[in-house]
C-alpha cells in the first residue's frame, strides 16, 4: 500500500453497503422530489431560527466516547462504546438517538491524520449505521444537561471486511423545534484496528518509557561527615509519592515489555531522598526532609519493574545537546561537562538499580537534529542518536526502519513521528484519551500492512508524560502488546536492525532546525556562567584537604545546569545558576585574611603577624601568604620587596604568619598581604595596612648611651661598697669568735647589754638585702613581640623589636 494513495479500494462488506445505500437512496427520491417544491423560507420566516446548514456545521451537540474496549478487537469479541452526548444548543433535542457507524477502511496513513483532525465534522462521511437494536434512544436532550450512552455490538454485526483500520463513528441523531426532522446533530469519529488472525510478519516495535524528572537538587550540602543533602524543593517527593507522576510512570510500566530511559540525576537524587536530606524554603531557610519512606518504596519498586529489561542512561542532568550544539561549543570547558556526564551516568545506574544499563544512546530534544548536534551528541562517546522522522524525513511511500548509518560510524535511530507524538496535549478527558490510544494503534497497524516486509518501529514520546498521558500510553502498549500485528523489541535491537536501503541517510542542515525549539534553547550567556563557575571551582578545590567534598556536589550541580528540563523556563535556569555560583564564592570566601589597623615599628627590625582564617568544615593547604611593601626603601620585608611564606589551616581556625621587617627609614610605608596558591593564582582579596615606622636618631642614641653608662658606673660602685661591707662583716665575725672563745658567756651578756654593735650588722644585712631583691630596674629586657590573636588588631596596633 502506498502511502500517499487514499482509499484506494474497499472489501467485500463495504460494497454490500454501497448497494444499501443505493436502494434507499431510490426509495427516498419521491421524498427527496416533494421536498424540493416546498417554497422557500422568507427572511421574515427565518428569523430567530438557525439554518438547517448553520446547525449541521455548528454541532449543536457534542459526542464524547469515553471508552472503546476491546480497543483491539479480534472474532468473536463484543465491542463496547461508552460515553456522554451533551447538548449544547438552546433548544430540547427530541427523538434523539445514538447509533454505530462503519465507514470503509482507511489505507493511509495519512488519511488516519486527516480523520483525527476533522473527528467531530458532522459533513464529513460517517460511514453506513449499524442500526437494529444496537442503538440507544433518548426521549429528549435537555440543553446543557450530559447523558451518558452505552453500546454494545458484536464484532460479526458490525460487517467488517479486510485486515486494515476501520472508522467507527458515534452519531447523535435527533429533531428540534427549529428543525423537525431527523438529523445528525454530533459526531464523533475514532479508529477500529482490525487484524482477527496472525499475519505472516510482525512489526517489531521499541517502546521508550522515559523516567526523567527537573533539577531538585542544589550544590550545598551539610557540613558533617555524611555531607546531608539540601533540595531545592521538595516538588521531586510529590511526583515520587503514590499517585504522583513518576510514581504512575513506574507503576504503569512495570507489565509492559518497554525500554526504560532514564535520567541518572533523578535515581541520585531520590537515592539521596532515603537518608536525612534539608529542604530549602521560600525564605531561604531548611527544614529536615520527611518522605525517606517514600523514596526507599519508589527505589524498590523500579528495581523490581526493570529486572530483566533493557536500561538505557542519558548522560547525568540529562543535558541539552542542541543548546550546547548551537551556544556552548565556543565556550571553554562546555563539551568537558558533556563527558563528566556521561561518565557518571554508567556508575550512578550500576550503583542504584545494580546492573549495567547501555549508555550508548543521546536523545536529543524531540528528536530533533542537524549536524552540529549529531557532532556534539558523539563527543562523549555516544555512537547511537535517538532521532524522530519528522527530522530526518524519508520520501518513501512506506515507513522504513528505524536505524540507518548517517556516517562516522554513528547510527540515527529514527523514532516514529506518528506514533511518538500521539499521547501529547490534554489527556485528562476520558475521550480525549480514547482517541489517542485508538489513533495509536491505528498508525500502528496500518504502518504494518504497508509492504508485508518486516520492519523494527521505535516509539519515543515525550520526556516528562503527565499522569494522564502515561495512563493512555499504558493502556495503548498493553493492547498494542497483546494484538497479533506488533512484537517487542529493547532498543538495542532496533538500532543493530538491518537498515532500509532506500531510507534517507543525510542528516538535515541547521537552517532546517525547528525555530520554535531554538528559541527555547539556553543561551551562550549560560554556558559562560557554568564556565566562570567551573574556573572558580578549579582554583578553590587545590587548597582543600579533601577535594571530593565540594568537587563532587558541583560537577553535578553544573550537569544540572546544562539539564533539558530548563527549556521554556529561562528565569528559573538562571536562578538556579545563580544558586549554585553564589554558594561556591561564599565557600571561596570562607579562607580569609584577617583585617589588620596601622601598625607601628619602633626600631629597625620587627615582626609582623598576619592571620589566615578558615571557616571551612576542612582544613586548607597548598596556599602561600606574601607580604609586599609598596615602599621597600623605607620599610623592607625579609630583606626584599616581599616575602612569601607557606599556610596551612585546620578546618575551623585561624593561623598567624609573622614576617621580619627592617626599616631604613621613618615615615609610613603600605604593606599588602595576599594568599596564593601554589601555581601563583591570586586566591581571594588581598589585605591592606599601613606600617608607620619610628626610626631611633643619634641624639637618642647619646642620651641612651650616657644613660646605660651611668647605669654601669653606679653598678659598679654598689659592686665595691658591696664587697667591702661583706670583708668588714667577715672580720667583725673573726673578731666576735675570738671573744666568744676568750671571754664565753660574758661576751654574750656584753652583747645583750651593749645593742649597738649588733643594730649596726642587721641594718647592713638589711641594706643588701633589699639592694639585691629590689624592683626590675630599667635595664632589664622587654618581650619580643604581642601574643598570637585571631582576632582583627586594634587601632594603632604597636610591634615591639
Amino acid at each position: 500500500m502506498a502511502e500517499a494513495a487514499d482509499f484506494q479500494g474497499t472489501s467485500a462488506s463495504p460494497a454490500r453497503r454501497w448497494l444499501r445505500r443505493t436502494g434507499a437512496l431510490l426509495a427516498g427520491a419521491p421524498l427527496l422530489a416533494g421536498l424540493l417544491q416546498l417554497p422557500a423560507a422568507t427572511p421574515a420566516d427565518a428569523a430567530g431560527q438557525e439554518s438547517p446548514q448553520a446547525a449541521s456545521s455548528a454541532g449543536s451537540v457534542s459526542v464524547a466516547v469515553d471508552s472503546l474496549s476491546p480497543s483491539a478487537p479480534s472474532e468473536g469479541d463484543t465491542i463496547t462504546v461508552s460515553g456522554t452526548v451533551t447538548n449544547n444548543g438552546k433548544q430540547t433535542v427530541t427523538g434523539a438517538h445514538v447509533d454505530l457507524q462503519v465507514g470503509p477502511p482507511l489505507e493511509t496513513r495519512s488519511a488516519i491524520d486527516t480523520l483525527a483532525k476533522k473527528s467531530d465534522d458532522i459533513q464529513g462521511p460517517s460511514g453506513e449505521k449499524v442500526g437494529g437494536k444496537y442503538t440507544e434512544k433518548f426521549s429528549a436532550l435537555t440543553p446543557g444537561v450530559a447523558e451518558p450512552f452505552s453500546i454494545s455490538v458484536p464484532a460479526d454485526k458490525l460487517e467488517l471486511g479486510g485486515d486494515g483500520v476501520y472508522q467507527l463513528a458515534v452519531a447523535l441523531s435527533g429533531e428540534t423545534k427549529a428543525q423537525p426532522w431527523d438529523q445528525v446533530l454530533g459526531i464523533q469519529r475514532t479508529f477500529l484496528p482490525w487484524q482477527p488472525e496472525d499475519p505472516g510478519t510482525k512489526t517489531k516495535t521499541t517502546i521508550l518509557w522515559p523516567l526523567i524528572s527537573s533539577a531538585h537538587m542544589a550544590a550545598e550540602t551539610g557540613s558533617n561527615e555524611q555531607q546531608t543533602p539540601v533540595f531545592r524543593d521538595d516538588e521531586l517527593a510529590e511526583e515520587i509519592a503514590p499517585g504522583g507522576r513518576l510514581d504512575q510512570m513506574v507503576s504503569l510500566g512495570k507489565g509492559l515489555d518497554v525500554t526504560w530511559v532514564v535520567d541518572p540525576d533523578l535515581l541520585a537524587s531520590v537515592d539521596a531522598m532515603t537518608g536525612s536530606y534539608q529542604v530549602r524554603s521560600a525564605d531561604g531557610s531548611t527544614t529536615p526532609g520527611k518522605n525517606q519512606e517514600v523514596a526507599k518504596h519508589w527505589l524498590a519498586e523500579l528495581q523490581q519493574a526493570v529486572t530483566g529489561e533493557e536500561v538505557a542512561a542519558l548522560p547525568f542532568g540529562d543535558p541539552d545537546l542542541a543548546s550546547l550544539a548551537h551556544n556552548g561549543t565556543s565556550v571553554t570547558g562546555s563539551l568537558n561537562h558533556l563527558k563528566e556526564a556521561t561518565d557518571a551516568a554508567d556508575e550512578t545506574v550500576d550503583t542504584i538499580l545494580h546492573g549495567k544499563p547501555s549508555t550508548d544512546f543521546v536523545w536529543p530534544v524531540d528528536g530533533a537534529v542537524d549536524p552540529s548536534i549529531v557532532k556534539v551528541a558523539t563527543s562523549a562517546g555516544a555512537d547511537k542518536v535517538i532521532t524522530r522522522s519528522d527530522s530526518l524525513q524519508d520520501n518513501l511511500s512506506y515507513t522504513p526502519s528505524a536505524a540507518r548509518p548517517i556516517g562516522g560510524g554513528t547510527t540515527a535511530v529514527v523514532a516514529d513521528s506518528r506514533m511518538s507524538t500521539a499521547f501529547q496535549g490534554d489527556l485528562t478527558k476520558a475521550s480525549a484519551s480514547t482517541l489517542a490510544v485508538q489513533r495509536f494503534l491505528a498508525q500502528s497497524l496500518t504502518l504494518g500492512l504497508q509492504t508485508g516486509k518486516q520492519r523494527s518501529v521505535v516509539v519515543a514520546p515525550q520526556r516528562m508524560p503527565s499522569v494522564s498521558q502515561a495512563q493512555a500510553m499504558a493502556e495503548a502498549l498493553a493492547a498494542l502488546q497483546g494484538g497479533n500485528w506488533s512484537e517487542s523489541q529493547d532498543l538495542t535491537a532496533a538500532a543493530k536492525a538491518k537498515p532500509d536501503p532506500a531510507a534517507n541517510t543525510k542528516v538535515p542542515p541547521a537552517s532546517a532546525y525547528p525555530s520554535s525549539l531554538r528559541k527555547q534553547e539556553l543561551p551562550r550567556a549560560a554556558f559562560e556562567q557554568i564556565a566562570r563557575t567551573q574556573s572558580k571551582l578549579d582554583k578553590f578545590k587545590v587548597i582543600l584537604t579533601r577535594q571530593s567534598r565540594v568537587v563532587t556536589p558541583f560537577g553535578r550541580a553544573m550537569n544540572r545546569e546544562m539539564s533539558t528540563s530548563w527549556r521554556g523556563r529561562g528565569v528559573a535556569a538562571v536562578g538556579y545558576r545563580d544558586g549554585i555560583e553564589s554558594y561556591l564564592n561564599g565557600l571561596i570566601d570562607g579562607v580569609k585574611l584577617i583585617q589588620k589597623s596601622e601598625t607601628k615599628l619602633s626600631g629597625r627590625s620587627a615582626m609582623i603577624p598576619v592571620t589566615v582564617q578558615n571557616n571551612l568544615v576542612q582544613g586548607v593547604e597548598h596556599l602561600k601568604l606574601r607580604l609586599t611593601s609598596k615602599n621597600p626603601t623605607r620599610l623592607k620585608i625579609g630583606g626584599d620587596a616581599y616575602e612569601e611564606q607557606p599556610v596551612t589551616v585546620n578546618g575551623g581556625h585561624a593561623q598567624s604568619v609573622k614576617f621580619t621587617t627592617s626599616a631604613n627609614a621613618n615615615g609610613q610605608a603600605e604593606v599588602v598581604a595576599q594568599l596564593y596558591t601554589e601555581d601563583g593564582q591570586r586566591y581571594g582579596a588581598p589585605v591592606t595596612f599601613d606600617v608607620r615606622v619610628t626610626e631611633v636618631t643619634p641624639t637618642v642614641m647619646l642620651v641612651i648611651g650616657g644613660g646605660v653608662l651611668l647605669l654601669v658606673l653606679a653598678g659598679f660602685r654598689m659592686y665595691t661598697q658591696r664587697k667591702r661591707a661583706a670583708a668588714r662583716e667577715a672580720a667583725e665575725d673573726d673578731t666576735a669568735e675570738a671573744d666568744a672563745e676568750t671571754d664565753g658567756p660574758q661576751s654574750q651578756a656584753d652583747a645583750q647589754q651593749n645593742p649597738e654593735t649588733s643594730g649596726a650588722r642587721l641594718e647592713q644585712e638589711t641594706e643588701a638585702g633589699s639592694r639585691a631583691d629590689g624592683p626590675e630596674q630599667p635595664s632589664d629586657p622587654a618581650p619580643d613581640t604581642a601574643a598570637e590573636s585571631a582576632d582583627p588588631s586594634g587601632t594603632g596596633e604597636r610591634v615591639d623589636r
